[in-house]
């Protein structure tokens, strides 16, 4: 099995598989409500929706990273207040975090290993250390996703 093979493979897992860590994004997420999600537990902490939201951005930055795009981080590290507190925005916030790992799939199903050793110019970072630090993104952001359920 290809290296990028067993880095896509952990990537699935985190999103919607068996994980060692025993809990994944789509099954942390598959019962929250938009209200809950929107929910404000502490004024200085992120509200689910703004995690996802953050998750959605960076995943969609480290993409095109990989695919050779130079991309420049806002300011505000992708976390925005959400606008529309609606059902329909938090499924819409669901279905893009979902496209997202199906644009990380069709990635990994044609990348070459050779290019694992290639730098990002902005950074000085590996495509492989790019790929292992949006995996431990997400893991530490799913972290924060299960205390704040619990916190509801």
């Amino acid at each position: 099995m290809s290296e990028s093979t067993r880095i896509s493979n952990l990537y699935q897992s985190i999103y919607n598989g068996n994980p060692w860590l025993e809990v994944n994004l789509a099954n942390t997420l598959q019962n929250v409500t938009a209200e809950q999600a929107y929910r404000k537990i502490n004024p200085n902490l992120n509200t689910i929706w703004e995690i996802v939201n953050h998750l959605i951005q960076w995943r969609r930055n480290i993409l095109e990273r990989m695919q050779g795009e130079v991309i420049t981080t806002p300011d505000h590290n992708y976390f925005v207040p959400v606008i529309d507190p609606s059902e329909v925005a938090w499924e819409q916030s669901l279905q893009t975090l979902a496209k997202s790992q199906d644009s990380w799939n069709t990635f990994f199903e044609t990348f070459d290993d050779a290019d694992l050793a290639k730098i990002y110019v902005n950074n000085g970072h590996t495509y492989y250390e790019h790929l292992h630090g949006i995996i431990q993104h997400d893991v530490y952001h799913l972290g924060q996703i299960v205390i704040l359920k619990k916190l509801l």
